[in-house]
């Protein structure tokens, strides 16, 4: 797959996201967010929850199985860190979320997937 290609499948993606995300009652307060140690695909809170959200697509559900690993949830975590004074409540909660895209599918969340 061509980099242009995988780019348009990964913003597709997002947007499913973001939209699967508000259908839960979460307000999406940031997309594509970069920091000098990593980019966060979406950031979204609900009451005083803020989740940084990493999005992954794949052509199966069983190629989902393997698109996140440890590595990659150690940049988000730092990414999130990076973040979390500006978007975060002040004593609220702050989780790092997977949510997954497979064609035909609906999106699956996985929450709070990060603990050191």
């Amino acid at each position: 797959m061509s980099r242009a290609l995988a780019e348009q499948r990964g913003r597709r993606a997002e947007r499913i996201a973001a939209w699967y995300l508000r259908m839960k009652g979460w307000r999406i307060v940031g997309t594509r967010v970069r920091t000098p140690v990593g980019e966060i695909d979406i950031v979204a809170r609900r009451f005083r929850t803020t989740a940084f959200v990493e999005v992954k697509t794949r052509g199966t559900l069983a190629e989902l199985d393997y698109a996140v690993d440890k590595h990659r949830l150690r940049r988000v975590a730092a990414a999130a860190s990076a973040l979390a004074a500006r978007h975060a409540f002040p004593g609220g909660d702050i989780r790092i979320d997977v949510i997954l895209v497979a064609p035909g599918r609906m999106p699956k969340h996985l929450s709070n997937v990060w603990e050191e």
